[in-house]
């Protein structure tokens, strides 16, 4: 028993030789174990002249670099996924707290106030075109009035308009306009006869609304308020 435990450490180790000589013996390793492959650093020395190119090391060398692309493009779409879903959550407990408004005022409180909290965004302002203090069908505090003929002028055609890295600008968030450095506006069409209106949400961060974002999900939000407004002002029209 000891003769052989001895004869077993005193076995020279393997060497470069012995591996070839395996490989050689069998030619199907590889092919059996494919994972080995990611253990192997192949050599890049450039063919000499008449010598053929070794494209089987860089076929390797792509296949590597492959798939940490795929890695790479997996790990975007699972982060990507991740913040859809938290945005998502965000907008369903949005409109649940635009449902639970008991009163009109309530409800006005919360479009400015509890949506900018639940959407993570700085400051949130209502605005109404009106040709002068007072808007057609709505009375109460909490929304701004713009000029009319400003909505189309600002929105440019678009339902939803992202921009980033700008200046806030004073007619939409009045004292609060210096904080935001990117924004959403939203178009809001709450009936025929009453004037048109934007929902502006403003953030200080400078790359949190771009251009070319989603916009699915909040444009949901923006006929999910419209819908309210009607069944408040009674004007299902």
């Amino acid at each position: 028993m000891s003769e052989a435990v001895s004869e077993i450490d005193e076995k020279p180790p393997m060497t470069e030789d012995d591996v070839i000589a395996f490989l050689q013996n069998n030619p199907d390793f590889l092919k059996n174990h494919p994972e080995a492959v990611e253990l192997l650093i192949p050599p890049r020395p450039r063919p000499k002249k008449g010598e053929v190119a070794d494209f089987q090391s860089y076929m390797i060398e792509r296949l590597r670099a492959d798939k940490q692309e795929v890695m790479e493009t997996t790990k975007q779409l699972v982060e990507t996924s991740r913040a859809n879903m938290n945005n998502q959550a965000r907008i369903h407990e949005a409109v649940l707290r635009l449902l639970e408004s008991r009163r009109f005022d309530e409800f006005i409180h919360a479009i400015t106030i509890d949506l900018a909290n639940l959407l993570d965004v700085d400051i949130a302002v209502f605005l109404v075109e009106a040709d002068g203090e007072n808007i057609p069908h709505i009375s109460t505090s909490g929304i701004r009035i713009i000029p009319a003929g400003t909505v189309d002028k600002w929105m440019r055609g678009k339902n939803a308009l992202l921009q980033d890295d700008i200046s806030g600008i004073e007619a939409i968030y009045g004292g609060g306009a210096t904080l935001v450095k990117s924004q959403i506006l939203l178009r809001i069409d709450i009936a025929m006869d009453t004037p048109p209106a934007i929902l502006a949400f403003g953030s200080r961060d400078p790359h949190m609304f771009a251009e070319g974002q989603a916009t699915d999900q909040i444009l949901f939000l923006a006929r999910v308020i419209e819908r309210c407004f009607r069944s408040w002002l009674n004007l299902w029209k």
